[in-house]
């Protein structure tokens, strides 16, 4: 359990943090949630690896997530122990068998995805395989402008590959389906509805009634200077994507967002440990909770916190510092700020829910796990 608060300035108060502090709005990433429950037109999974904190696992069980796409034996420990009854599907494409056992032996889990024939072997080998087990076949995708990441670039099989492979498992007694990614903060909602045409390929191809597609994640969130699509043209390009292919009847449709789902409910608030003309230095940075500004390009909101009197009206732009010693431990934009901003102050920097603590390191011995809970509206509107 974490401490609660009404809002960001009785936390301010109780505390006066001189430490980095994580502020999680439930109510926040429960909005998210059940938007994408309501819209998709099939199973949602939470890609764990975005913030496996337990608070934002609670937070979106409780909002009615129920399935968690995981990537190593820690998060499906972590799911099943912190959500007991929570589904898990290990849907990282390479795996050692140690773990494939561990996993199938020790938390049951029957839903694996494989881009190689030899890690079909592997899991067939580590688990009783036959109809118990639903084998994915990660297809690789074209990369889509915008992206933060193309994520084919790793994993997948082209459509002859993948097709081998769905028709090989198919044999062996396993359940199938597809799965792929298009590539994560993806801005295209026709790049969904074009992978889904490659899996249509792969289905033709094979020759193989699939029980599951999974369109991955990649679905965007809101940060500063995004022109976003709405979230119902990538319902609108999934669910024609999957008429068109001619998927049968009981074929379920699933997801993997992250981001989308947590980004606007998590922010971090970092005080100012001095100030240099129109640098700021704090006591957060690119090796830790920021690494996306750098990493992915996120432009994250600010604002300015001070207990005792008012700040400026004015405004003036600042570079904020991170506490370590490395001199690339600078954002590389800067921020908007009260032009009065000092030693002491606080910088709540919002949008911060996805790639945040999961990124962190402990370079230089900085590092915070403190989190509380606020039931305050995040900074709002970005433009």
């Amino acid at each position: 359990m974490s401490r609660e608060f009404a809002d960001v300035p009785a936390m301010l108060a109780a505390l006066t943090p001189s430490y980095p502090v994580y502020c999680l709005r439930p109510h926040v990433i429960a909005a998210s949630a059940r938007r994408f429950l309501d819209l998709f037109p099939g199973r949602v999974l939470y890609a764990v690896k975005c913030n496996p904190h337990p608070l934002v696992l609670r937070a979106l069980y409780d909002a009615g997530i129920r399935h968690f796409d995981t990537a190593s034996l820690p998060e499906i420990a972590l799911v099943r122990e912190t959500l007991p009854d929570a589904a898990c599907y290990f849907m990282h494409p390479v795996k050692g068998r140690a773990v494939i056992g561990t996993a199938s032996r020790v938390y049951n889990i029957d839903n694996y995805v494989i881009d190689h024939p030899k890690e079909l072997e592997k899991i067939l080998d580590e688990t009783d395989g036959g109809e118990g087990v639903m084998i994915f076949v990660r297809i690789a995708t074209p990369p889509v402008e915008g992206t933060f990441y193309h994520l084919a670039a790793k994993f997948g099989a082209d459509v002859d590959q993948a097709a081998a492979m769905l028709k090989e498992a198919k044999s062996r007694g396993c359940q199938v389906g597809l799965a792929f990614h298009v590539g994560s903060q993806c801005l295209s909602p026709e790049a969904y509805g074009n992978a889904i045409d490659l899996a249509g390929s792969v289905v033709e191809k094979a020759k193989v009634d699939i029980a599951a597609l999974d369109v991955g994640g990649g679905f965007p969130a809101k940060y500063v200077g995004t022109n976003m699509p709405a979230l119902e043209d990538y319902m609108t390009a999934i669910e024609e994507g999957a008429k068109r292919i001619k998927l049968r009847r009981d074929c379920v449709l699933m997801c993997e967002p992250g981001r989308a789902l947590v980004a606007a409910g998590v922010s971090l608030i970092t005080q100012v440990q001095l100030r240099k003309d129109d640098k700021l230095y704090i006591n957060d940075g690119i090796y830790g909770a920021l690494s996306e500004t750098v990493q992915g390009g996120v432009k994250l909101p600010a604002r300015m916190w001070r207990l005792k009197g008012e700040p400026s009206r004015e405004f003036a732009d600042f570079a904020l510092s991170g506490p370590t010693c490395d001199s690339l431990d600078i954002l590389p934009y800067k921020t908007p700020l009260p032009a009065d901003i000092e030693e002491g102050d606080w910088i709540e920097i919002d949008c911060l829910g996805a790639y945040s603590n999961a990124n962190a390191t402990r370079f230089n011995g900085f590092h915070t796990d403190t989190w509380i809970t606020v039931h305050d509206h995040p900074i709002g509107h970005v433009a």
